[in-house]
């Protein structure tokens, strides 16, 4: 069976762009699989809302990516792209972290030239390291792949903070230092997305968020851009968030959600978290649930 690795490397590489929807649980990547998505991105916002409770500045650390990361990829049957942020430190450190994520099971990893303490590519005050600096993380992650196909794919924050000059000079430079793929956050119009990919040579990732910078585009037009990965980080999360709370408010005014349309049988989850195939191990393998009394 072929690595998810080299799976991933030729979705990037496919004619036909790769939307990769964002999970922060298992059960969220379950449900992007089942909806028929080829590839998961892990969202770092997500992760730190879901396990934390809090924004997207740097509050998970490695311990917490690897065990979501490893989780996830045990869950699924399709490639899972992680986040290791800006690599927990440098180069070193960044060796380290992209081996890690590896061994947990990733697919391939974005790594970002913000400083750290990093910040939500969406969010104001965002300060990036030099170059040359990011061009030696990029190394040392390229030499600390568990496989050879794992995906570097490298973000700069450069477009809404150095411009978009630096964002293509940035985006060769860390092609060439070994990057498969170059992760542009939140370019802000059409033209600009044109130019970064006419200009960077190596594939291009772009984030979608609702209400976010990029552009409010269809998967199809930007297909039609050039865009050869398209990541859609948060909108499991925002579904997530607004059902809960729905739901909740739902409870606390009616006093029962027994009726309530938005929720999910119990059925219907026991589905998605493999009951049967429990039910059917225990089965094969004589588990008893009854209490064993040794005197029968």
């Amino acid at each position: 069976m072929m690595h998810p690795a080299t799976r991933l490397k030729e979705f990037i590489h496919n004619k036909k762009i790769l939307v990769m929807p964002g999970a922060y649980d298992a059960l969220s990547a379950r449900l992007i699989e089942r909806a028929g998505f080829d590839a998961i991105q892990i969202s770092g916002y997500g992760l730190s809302a879901s396990y934390l409770g809090m924004t997207d500045a740097s509050f998970t650390n490695l311990t917490d990516v690897f065990t979501i990361t490893k989780n996830i990829a045990n869950a699924v049957e399709i490639p899972v792209m992680t986040d290791a942020d800006t690599g927990y430190g440098n180069a070193v450190n960044t060796a380290w972290t992209i081996r890690q994520l590896g061994l947990a099971g990733a697919a391939g990893a974005n790594l970002e030239d913000q400083v750290f303490p990093k910040i939500c590519g969406n969010l104001e005050g965002k300060a990036l390291i030099s170059m040359e600096e990011m061009v030696g993380k990029i190394r040392a992650a390229v030499d600390h792949k568990t496989h050879p196909d794992f995906v570097i794919n490298a973000r700069t924050d450069a477009v809404g903070v150095t411009g978009l000059e630096d964002a293509i000079r940035r985006g060769n430079a860390y092609a060439e230092a070994g990057a498969d793929m170059i992760y542009i956050s939140s370019p802000p119009s059409v033209e600009i997305i044109k130019t970064l990919v006419k200009k960077i040579n190596a594939p291009i990732s772009i984030n979608m968020r609702e209400g976010g910078l990029t552009p409010d585009l269809t998967v199809k037009e930007f297909e039609e851009l050039g865009v050869a990965r398209l990541s859609v980080p948060l909108t499991t999360m925002f579904a997530a968030a607004r059902g809960v709370e729905q739901a909740l408010n739902h409870l606390k005014e009616n006093g029962t959600a027994e009726h309530y349309d938005g929720l999910m049988s119990f059925e219907e989850l026991n589905v998605i978290t493999d009951e049967k195939l429990i039910r059917c191990q225990e089965k094969k393998y004589g588990v008893q649930r009854e209490p064993y009394n040794s005197a029968e």
